[in-house]
């Protein structure tokens, strides 16, 4: 990580000065602010600490707990959410402390002796070969943990207000402050008092049974699947030679799902509880633990459980609901006359709820915080305008809906009897087969405003538009080190654009040469949209790869725009300047790796990481249109 550039830090350098609403934040919360986020679960958390970056934006969020979460119910993290905990500055440390899932086992019955089960498969898991990021168990309490550090440790000093419970709101049509919301103190000096917050932007991230989604009249549209599962946390002592080790268990008696978690000694099991009868009116929610926990001895034969001690437990049936609108827009497009952007939002199990056995809940709704953040962040200070929010629904909204397909047709072969499976392999074919989606990198936005349908796309075909940047290994010529490209982005809300130089070195005339030119040219976005006084490298994080060796590239001779000065003492960034490589130290190659013309190209980056657009280096009108409907220049910014 990068620091010392606004003068020498002795102290932890994650920890940011705090500037603009962080300077003499209030402990109470005000009558008025910019966003408040109502529920602190992992799309709250994780859209508190993007705002955090914002300091200019006033930001609460509001929980009716009495204080942080102390036992989370979700818990698996796939590689996307650990790609996000990367961009947010704790990725190592949550590495650290949980399990890591290496493989996944599958076991059916014993062909010999069919009411005995037998490991029938081991499979690498899928995270192995799809990403550098790990495929983790940890609690959620211990994400939210994190994400709260990382917002009360950004600039804007963001902490949740606990005790706090929403009790509705009315959205009015105009005025500064035009969502007004009716709130309860549970807790503190208020406590019994209800009391009425105006915001400009409302998110509700207050799951499933979300208050906020009742108060915009959105639907949560879907039906709950007619079978039953306990799930509990247990720490147990057993002949099970599997334990630690993540398994897919089917017996004659039903089926597990058996997850180990952090710490070594800890597993969740999701125990199947078979058919729910019709008109059975919720009753299989009152199967005791000790019924739980005889099934799951029933499934295991010849194995056994001695259950020393249960952390949690639970029964829920499964359901699959997708709200019908993620904002409280009108239906009319953002263009019509009449038409008004959104001013609340719903994030999270407020408009998708499903399974938990798939583990992609607490990781989809991280992404819808992620998503919703930095859109907030730029029209509240002026830098985009408020049709960029129309995007976060437009988007967020078919994911959910994958989401649940794939969760159903998961949950179903997880429920299948013995009888009803003619392949033993095919659950374990289709948990390799479908990586992509449970990795959470299948997701594609489709064109719109923040993603261009580029007729440009082979110019760099592993940075497909509207899907993650997906990194690979270059070195940094400032000190021969290999990192990867993308670890260098934090979610600190710039904008990233890597420009893929053309085979020519720094110094000689070229492609690159041209365009870097341009870019520190007042027609650039560069120069048209960050504001008078900040550093060049505000609001755009402006980075090059050369195809050359780092041994060959002399930094004097490549474009000042690479080498910004930054901060109040204007110190040379010397972290912007990348070799292709290979080198000893790692053989890829990201031209090759990524299949980068070597004509070069210019690749555009959301703040949430995900591709805009695809350039050659000459298109630069392109690349200033485009940016054109989405930033306004320091004189159109109110």
């Amino acid at each position: 990580m990068q620091f010392h550039h606004h003068g020498y830090v002795s102290g932890d350098p994650r920890v940011q000065d705090a500037a603009g609403t962080g300077l003499g934040r209030p402990r109470e919360l005000p009558d008025e602010t910019d966003v408040l986020i109502v529920g602190s679960g992992p799309a709250g958390m994780l859209l508190a600490a993007q705002l955090s970056q914002f300091p200019q934006v006033g930001t609460r969020i509001i929980e009716r707990r009495e204080g942080r979460l102390a036992r989370g119910q979700a818990d698996g993290i796939q590689p996307r959410s650990v790609e996000t905990f990367q961009a947010f500055g704790f990725a190592e440390r949550i590495i650290a402390e949980a399990y890591n899932i290496a493989y996944m086992n599958f076991w059916g019955p014993d062909p010999a002796n069919p009411g005995d089960i037998i490991r029938t498969t081991r499979t690498e898991d899928y995270a192995l070969k799809i990403s550098e990021f790990p495929h983790l168990i940890v609690n959620q309490a211990r994400v939210l943990d994190y994400f709260a550090e990382a917002a009360a440790h950004g600039p804007g000093r963001v902490v949740p207000d606990y005790g706090v419970e929403f009790v509705g709101l009315t959205v009015h049509d105009d005025g500064e402050y035009p969502v007004e919301v009716r709130v309860h103190h549970t807790t503190g000096e208020r406590a019994g008092t209800e009391r009425t917050v105006r915001a400009r932007y409302v998110a509700g991230c207050d799951g499933a049974r979300s208050l906020v989604r009742e108060a915009i009249g959105r639907q949560h549209v879907g039906q709950v699947a007619a079978h039953a599962w306990g799930v509990m946390d247990v720490l147990v002592n057993t002949d099970f030679p599997d334990w630690r080790t993540k398994c897919a268990i089917n017996s004659a008696a039903g089926n597990i799902l058996l997850i180990p978690r952090e710490g070594g000694y800890l597993s969740r099991v999701y125990v199947d509880l078979g058919e729910v009868p019709e008109g059975d009116h919720h009753e299989i929610r009152r199967t005791s633990l000790d019924q739980v926990i005889a099934r799951a001895n029933q499934i295991l034969h010849p194995y056994s459980l001695d259950v020393r001690e249960v952390a949690w437990h639970s029964i829920y049936e499964v359901g699959h609901r997708v709200t019908d609108k993620f904002d409280d827009a009108p239906a009319a497009a953002p263009d019509e006359p009449g038409a008004r952007p959104p001013r609340v939002f719903l994030a999270g199990d407020a408009c998708h709820t499903h399974s938990a056995k798939a583990g992609q809940g607490m990781n989809v709704s991280m992404q819808d915080g992620f998503n919703l953040g930095w859109k907030l962040g730029h029209v509240l200070t002026g830098l985009s305008p408020a049709s960029l929010l129309a995007t976060y629904s437009a988007e967020r909204h078919p994911v959910a809906q994958q989401l649940i397909d794939f969760d159903r047709e998961w949950s179903s072969l997880m429920a299948r009897k013995p009888g009803e499976i003619t392949d033993p392999q095919e659950l374990a074919r289709y948990y390799l087969g479908t990586a992509e989606f449970p990795s959470g990198f299948m997701t594609q936005y489709g064109p719109s405003m923040i993603v261009a349908d580029s007729p440009h796309a082979a110019l760099a075909e592993g940075f497909p538009a509207g899907k993650r940047f997906k990194s690979s290994e270059v070195v940094r010529v400032c000190d021969g080190n290999v990192t990867h490209l993308g670890h260098h982005a934090r979610a600190d809300g710039r904008w990233r654009i890597y420009a893929f130089a053309d085979a020519a070195a720094p110094g000689e005339p070229s492609a690159l040469t041209a365009w870097a030119r341009w870019l520190a040219s007042p027609d650039s976005p560069v120069m048209r949209y960050t504001p008078a006084g900040a550093d060049v490298d505000a609001v755009f994080d402006v980075k090059v790869v050369y195809q050359q060796s780092y041994e060959e590239i002399d930094l004097n001779h490549v474009p000042a725009i690479f080498r910004p000065r930054t901060g109040p003492l204007a110190l040379t960034d010397w972290e912007k300047v990348y070799a292709a490589g290979p080198t000893t130290w790692s053989p890829t190659d990201i031209f090759t790796e990524r299949a980068i013309a070597r004509t070069g190209a210019v690749v555009v980056v959301r703040p949430d990481q995900y591709v805009a657009t695809i350039l050659p280096l000459a298109a630069t009108a392109d690349l200033a249109n485009f940016f054109t409907a989405i930033m306004r220049t320091p004189a159109q910014r109110p």
